[in-house]
C-alpha cells in the first residue's frame, strides 16, 4: 500500500519541480507570457503557485517518515536543514570565479546571496519537523494560525505609516538588511529579498499544511472520501484567502498570509484531482509516470537545472553566451515572441527530465 500511497504525492512533487524549471528558464529574446512571470508585488499569476506547491510537497513527504529516537531526530533534522541551506548558498556562489576587465578572479563570498529557494525550503523544513515532533494535529493547526495572524500583525504594526506593506519599507526588508546586509540580498529587485527571514514564518505554514494533508492520506489511504475532503477544504481556504486579501493583499514576494491560504487551497484542489484520477480511477498512469520520475529526485534535479543555466551563461558564442544564443538564434527564429521563450523552457525541462529518468532507471534516489 505504501507504493500506491506515494503515487499521487510523487506526481504532485514532480509537477511542482517541472513547473518550477519552466518558470525559471524562459528563453532569451522575448518577454514570457504574463502568467509565467511572478506578480510584481501584489497579485497572483500561475508562476506564483510553483514555489509554495514545492513547500507543500515537502510537507507531504515528511508525513511518511518514521519516528526516530530523540537524538537521532535532532541529528537528522539539523543535518538535513544545514545541507539544504548550504547547497542553496553554494548555488548562488557558483561558479566561484568571475571575469572582469583584468581577467578571471575569485568571486568574493561577501557579495553572495544568503537566502533563496533552497534556503527557505531548508528553514521551513526544519521548523516544521521540530513542530511536528512535539505538537499533535491540533497543535500544528494552532501554530499555523499563530504564524499567519502574527505575521500579519508584525507587518502592519511596524514601518512608516501607510508604507508597512511596501517593498522598501516593510519590516521584513528592514530585518534582512540589518541581519544579512545589502550585499547578501537579492540584487535584481531593488535589493528586496523575496525569500527573506521574516517571510519564512508564513511559508512554514505551507509545509505544515502539506504535512497535515500527508497525514490524512496516510490515515485514510487515497480514496474518493479523501479527495472530496481535500476539494472542500481547498475551496474554503481559497474563499478565506480572497476575503482576507481585502485587508492583507495576496502577494508572493511578501508571502502574505492570504497568499498562504490561497496557495494551500489550490494545492489541495490539485491533490484532490490527482488522487481521484490516479489512485481512485486508476487512469492517466502513463502521463503520471512522466511527473513521478521528476518527483523521485526533486532536489537534485532542481540543482541541476539551476547550475546548467549558469554553465551555459559562462560559455561564450560570438559576442554573447550560449544560453542567450540558444534562446535567440534557435527558439526565437522558430517561434518569435513569448511562444519561443516558452518552447525554450519546455525543451530545457525535457533535458532535466532525461537526467531524472536516467537516475530513476538505475533506481538511484539521492537523499540528504
Amino acid at each position: 500500500m505504501d507504493r500506491v500511497r506515494f503515487t499521487s504525492l510523487d506526481v504532485f512533487r514532480g509537477l511542482a519541480i517541472c513547473l518550477m524549471i519552466v518558470v525559471n528558464t524562459q528563453g532569451a529574446g522575448a518577454k514570457p507570457y504574463p502568467l509565467l512571470e511572478h506578480a510584481d508585488w501584489f497579485g497572483f499569476t500561475a508562476a506564483d503557485i510553483v514555489f509554495p506547491s514545492f513547500l507543500f510537497a515537502t510537507g507531504n513527504a515528511m508525513a511518511f517518515g518514521g519516528r526516530l529516537p530523540e537524538g537521532a531526530f535532532w541529528i537528522k533534522t539539523l543535518r538535513r536543514t544545514a545541507i539544504i541551506f548550504a547547497l542553496g548558498v553554494f548555488l548562488y556562489w557558483f561558479p566561484f570565479v568571475q571575469h572582469d576587465q583584468t581577467g578571471w578572479a575569485f568571486k568574493p563570498f561577501s557579495d553572495t546571496r544568503l537566502m533563496g529557494v533552497l534556503q527557505r525550503i531548508a528553514l521551513c523544513y526544519g521548523l516544521t519537523a521540530i513542530a511536528a515532533r512535539y505538537l499533535g494535529v491540533r497543535g500544528l493547526i494552532v501554530l499555523s494560525l499563530v504564524l499567519l495572524f502574527g505575521y500579519w500583525g508584525i507587518l502592519t504594526q511596524f514601518g512608516p505609516a501607510g508604507e508597512q506593506l511596501s517593498k522598501a519599507h516593510n519590516i521584513g526588508n528592514a530585518i534582512d538588511l540589518a541581519v544579512l546586509g545589502k550585499s547578501h540580498l537579492y540584487k535584481w529587485d531593488d535589493s528586496f529579498e523575496p525569500e527573506g527571514l521574516l517571510g519564512t514564518l508564513p511559508a512554514t505554514v505551507n509545509v505544515i499544511c502539506g504535512y497535515l494533508a500527508g497525514l490524512y492520506i496516510r490515515k485514510h489511504t487515497p480514496s474518493r472520501f479523501v479527495a472530496m475532503r481535500f476539494l472542500a477544504a481547498g475551496i474554503i481556504l481559497m474563499m478565506l484567502a480572497l476575503g482576507w486579501s481585502l485587508v492583507f493583499p495576496i502577494g508572493k514576494k511578501l508571502w502574505t498570509s492570504s497568499f498562504v491560504l490561497l496557495t494551500v487551497g489550490i494545492d489541495l484542489v490539485v491533490l484532490c484531482g490527482l488522487v481521484s484520477l490516479i489512485d481512485v480511477a486508476g487512469k492517466g498512469k502513463n502521463v503520471a509516470r512522466i511527473f513521478e520520475i521528476f518527483g523521485r529526485n526533486p532536489l537534485i534535479i532542481y540543482l541541476f537545472s539551476e547550475l546548467l543555466v549558469v554553465v551555459l551563461w559562462m560559455i561564450p558564442i560570438g559576442r554573447t553566451d550560449s544560453w542567450t544564443s540558444i534562446g535567440k538564434s534557435i527558439f526565437q527564429a522558430f517561434a518569435p515572441g513569448a511562444l519561443g521563450a516558452l518552447l525554450c523552457a519546455v525543451a530545457y525541462t525535457f533535458v532535466c527530465w532525461l537526467v531524472a529518468w536516467a537516475l530513476d532507471a538505475r533506481k538511484i534516489i539521492i537523499k540528504v
